[in-house]
């Protein structure tokens, strides 16, 4: 194989220990040499299976599926993808790779490989990352003909959980770490870290940039905000649209109405403890009466009731008349507060006098000891409702990369 990799995924996909980890920043190359170790493994080993593993099936039909199949034709090994519903690449003559999802644990069962690659195994929670590894663990029985079995890590360093545990801190027999700033990927894009410095808070920078361990869930979740530099007066105009974040909890509904001035978001009113969703709606028409009105809900919404067992709350928010602004599904926890403190750093304004309830639960909620934002204070709901409206719009969009096979980095 032609490939050009960095010095650390030189030290990943060459690797001899049995559990390697590659930690590293964005842009550092994570998944390329994961992808490039899973394919000179199976080449080297072509008697035993071989299992690839993302965080969710989308992430296997977006990335893994794509660039294995790149870079497959372009060393022109023949290859063979069943997509479904086997999720399995064959490669002529060295066997086979089974892609599976790591969203339902429960489910790694069925099969047996020799070695295992694992995309991101940090973005999920620790419990679950914990149980994910004994369970690929468990599917390593195959017997090979030379070698130990091996399941190799690629991933983004997301605070103190299992990888951080298991490799930094435990670190048993068998386990390395290799670390990956993001600059040491030379095929980068001239103005890619200055673009992420640009886009994400110091302490994130660590971890984003320089692919180190760092706590990621002390103090309050939106660091980003600071009363007196993200404060203003403005209010909306007559006709005005408006942009309004929705939380759903039954008997105690939540919004934050926004508008938007020179491109930027304007918090300039809440809405707290409305009792259900035609209640929340009243109130809105009633305040805004006149204005055009776009909701951002919680996505969840779409299937929970708050009154009628046969109307969702989405569909009572469009029975209103409201233009409705709902995903599939609610962005994962730490994009949506990732989008509001970069959002804060980049002219997001609160009127504090219209929205002092939003103020305070911006300035004092805080992470519980799992890691995950405390929900026990009740100080989520607003935040929650106006993260919705943020992501959407103001979204933290990461620079796109070309991969290449000849570098190997990107």
């Amino acid at each position: 194989m032609e490939i050009n990799p960095t010095v650390p995924q030189d030290q990943f996909i060459f690797s001899e220990s049995k559990y390697p980890a590659f930690v590293g920043g964005f842009g550092s190359g994570k998944t390329e040499a994961l992808i490039v170790r899973s394919i000179v493994g199976k080449l080297q080993s072509p008697k035993t299976d071989r299992a690839f593993y993302e965080p969710t099936y989308d992430l296997i039909r977006m990335i893994a599926w794509p660039r294995f199949e790149e870079m497959l034709s372009s060393l022109s090994i023949p290859y063979k993808l069943t997509k479904s519903p086997h999720n399995v690449l064959d490669i002529q003559g060295c066997g086979r790779i089974i892609f599976r999802s790591m969203d339902t644990p429960s489910r790694i069962i069925g099969y047996e490989v020799g070695d295992s690659d694992v995309d991101e195994l940090d973005t999920l929670k620790r419990d679950d990352a914990a149980e994910v590894w004994r369970r690929i663990l468990s599917r390593n029985r195959q017997r090979k003909e030379h070698g130990p079995n091996t399941a190799a890590v690629a991933t983004t360093p997301e605070g103190f959980r299992f990888v951080y545990e298991t490799w930094e801190e435990k670190r048993p027999p068998g386990y390395q770490i290799i670390r990956a700033p993001t600059y040491s990927n030379p095929h980068l894009p001239d103005d890619y870290i200055q673009s992420l410095r640009d886009i994400y808070p110091e302490h994130l920078l660590n971890a984003y940039l320089e692919g180190q361990f760092v706590n990621l869930t002390s103090g309050t979740i939106y660091i980003g905000f600071d009363r007196h530099k993200n404060c203003t007066y403005e209010v909306e105009q007559p006709g005005e649209p408006l942009y309004i974040g929705m939380d759903f909890n039954v008997g105690n509904m939540s919004a934050v109405i926004h508008i938007k001035r020179e491109g930027k978001p304007v918090a300039v009113g809440e809405i707290t403890k409305a009792y259900d969703t035609p209640d929340i709606c009243q109130v809105i028409k009633d305040r805004y009466a006149g204005h055009t009105i776009h909701v951002y809900p919680d996505a969840s919404g779409g299937s929970r009731k708050s009154v009628n067992a046969s109307t969702s709350d989405i569909q009572i928010l469009r029975d209103h008349k409201f233009s409705v602004h709902a995903p599939n599904k609610n962005p994962a926890v730490r994009d949506r507060i990732n989008a509001m403190n970069a959002a804060f750093g980049h002219g997001y304004k609160v009127n504090p006098d219209r929205c002092p309830g939003y103020v305070r639960c911006l300035e004092q909620q805080a992470y519980g000891s799992n890691g995950e934002p405390d929900k026990s204070q009740g100080l989520d709901h607003l935040p929650d409702g106006g993260g919705y409206f943020i992501h959407k719009d103001y979204p933290v969009n990461r620079p796109v990369i070309v991969t290449s096979v000849q570098g190997a980095a990107t």
